[in-house]
């Protein structure tokens, strides 16, 4: 009897249990971040913003948001391509709104895909679904 290939859900699953232990005691640990969604190709963030989260004025500093960003669109990467490497190569975000302590939900998806890189969305939100920034990056398979 043939044995029966894994399905790409069971592939990611499998891989999101890989990336999480090799994630312990790293920056994305330090951030807080807590994973609502993670499918090849989509994921779905969610940081619990504190007052460590916020710079000088009073509103989520904007490294926390790239960073989350890069975060979500990587891990959406990394999860397409489960044996192989995603780097960022470009990465813009536009901070379009202030967002404040309390939940930030961010959500990537890939919207194209060639053999050497991958191009992703992301979107950053705060409880009530008011947009704080957008992002666009490329990442390279290495």
């Amino acid at each position: 009897m043939a044995e029966q290939a894994a399905s790409p859900v069971a592939i990611a699953s499998e891989r999101l249990d890989q990336l999480y232990a090799q994630a312990k005691g790293t920056f994305w640990d330090y951030l807080g971040c807590e994973t609502i969604t993670a499918e090849p190709g989509h994921v779905v963030l969610k940081l619990d913003a504190e007052p460590h989260h916020l710079n000088v004025i009073g509103i989520v500093h904007g490294g926390v948001l790239s960073s989350l960003l890069d975060n979500a669109m990587g891990l959406a990467t990394m999860l397409a391509r489960p044996d192989e490497h995603t780097v960022t190569s470009n990465l813009n975000v536009n901070f379009v709104a202030p967002l404040h302590t309390g939940e930030i939900r961010v959500t990537a998806e890939i919207v194209h895909e060639t053999r050497r890189s991958i191009t992703c969305t992301g979107r950053v939100t705060d409880a009530d679904g008011k947009l704080g920034s957008l992002a666009l990056a490329t990442f390279r398979v290495i």
